[in-house]
């Protein structure tokens, strides 16, 4: 079964330019080999800052195109990990080894079979 890890962050995260984050990288090159090391099928990407999106909506035909995120919020989606495992078990067992976990959250979501 695949599972989506949707990594968000608080505003305390360390960015590109930190002192932390060197280490927080390592942090993530260290978790991804332990992945593979369990032979865990994995993919995923880091995310730009939300200063950095563009959100689209089309309300009644018209496109809307706004600079930034669309939604105010105090944690911001940063990346994501794509997991095939054998259960949600496995699956939170990998989120609660995210190193960003500790400066916000991981939400653990089903990859739905299309």
């Amino acid at each position: 079964m695949r599972y989506m890890l949707i990594i968000r962050n608080g505003e305390d995260h360390p960015r590109p330019g930190d002192e932390r984050w060197d280490q927080l990288m390592a942090d993530y090159g260290a978790f991804s080999a332990q992945l593979a090391s369990y032979g865990t099928p994995f993919s995923g990407d880091p995310l730009a800052p939300p200063d950095t999106a563009t959100t689209v909506r089309v309300k009644n035909g018209e496109t809307l195109v706004t600079d930034g995120p669309f939604a105010e919020t105090k944690e911001w989606f940063s990346g994501y990990y794509i997991l095939d495992v054998e259960s949600l078990d496995q699956a939170l067992m990998a989120a609660g080894m995210v190193p960003s976990a500790q400066w916000g959250s991981v939400e653990v979501r089903p990859v739905m079979d299309m």
